[in-house]
């Protein structure tokens, strides 16, 4: 593989995405594992990844050395735990490496404290990195701008039993774009977690519901249900290659592009849309 290959370091790099990132970069011809990058302590630290993952060594020691890990790379990809993206944003900010974060469960403060870095490199964060996903958050705010409160909005969504947060990155981005097509706040209008008397549904608000089970990559329904009717989006992932493919899309993409925070709608021109 040409050394002129862009390089990418990969955090997390024992977890399901971590495996799945690697072994994607390995079998493309446009860039080159730079780094894998795992947490102090972490039993794979020291060794070589393709021998810690049980295949043939690639010359890629795993380390615990974020900031040598991303300063060897031109892109940095991170799907790991808001905490260590926030670090990892600082340390990529400081080493003009792009960063593609696919990190879940992060609050309005956490993504706020990601701010400084967007003025330095680019960085690309999105709850789902598939094209599917994406073009169903579009349809989403298309069709909830077309309806009107007579609609309820229910974002249903359904994940392996491993899965910590909830509701879903994708879910939130949903529900996001619901509102967005209402020209309302999802902050003002979410509505989560119905248990007990909980009284009738509000008129306007958009729902959430959870599914934790077994191995489900990930399945997102948006319900517009209406008296007499109901309208239903729905995508399914049956493979988690797809976020990783979507992730190393967004690792090209950022490459020379200018500081600022962008998302998978930037990456696949769709963000003009709507």
């Amino acid at each position: 593989m040409s050394s002129s290959l862009p390089g990418i370091a990969v955090t997390g790099a024992s977890g399901r995405m971590g495996r799945m990132l690697i072994a994607q970069i390995l079998q493309s011809d446009r860039m080159k594992l730079a780094a894998a990058i795992e947490r102090e302590g972490h039993d794979w630290i020291g060794k070589d990844v393709g021998e810690a993952m049980g295949g043939a060594a690639l010359g890629v020691t795993v380390t615990d050395d974020a900031r040598a890990g991303i300063a060897a790379a031109d892109v940095v990809i991170d799907f790991t735990a808001p905490a260590a993206t926030i670090a990892f944003a600082k340390i990529a900010a400081e080493s003009g490496a792009v960063h593609v974060i696919g990190t879940t469960g992060m609050s309005e403060e956490e993504i706020a404290a990601m701010a400084p870095a967007t003025e330095k490199t680019a960085v690309i964060r999105a709850g789902n990195m598939s094209l599917g996903v994406n073009l169903l958050v579009q349809l989403t705010k298309r069709v909830a701008a077309a309806l009107d409160e007579d609609f309820d909005i229910e974002v249903i969504e359904a994940h392996h039993n491993q899965k910590v947060d909830a509701p879903s990155g994708t879910a939130l981005m949903l529900g996001e774009a619901a509102a967005e097509g209402r020209g309302v706040s999802l902050k003002e209008v979410s509505d989560r977690g119905r248990d007990g008397i909980t009284g009738a549904r509000k008129r306007g608000h958009i729902g959430f519901t959870a599914i934790r089970g077994g191995d489900i990559v990930g399945e997102h329904d948006v319900l517009f249900a209406a008296a007499g009717e109901r309208i239903v989006l729905r995508h399914i992932a049956s493979d988690r290659t797809v976020f990783a493919r979507g992730a190393l899309k967004a690792a090209l993409w950022g490459l020379g592009r200018a500081p600022g925070a962008y998302d998978m709608l930037d990456v696949l021109g769709l963000s003009d849309e709507g």
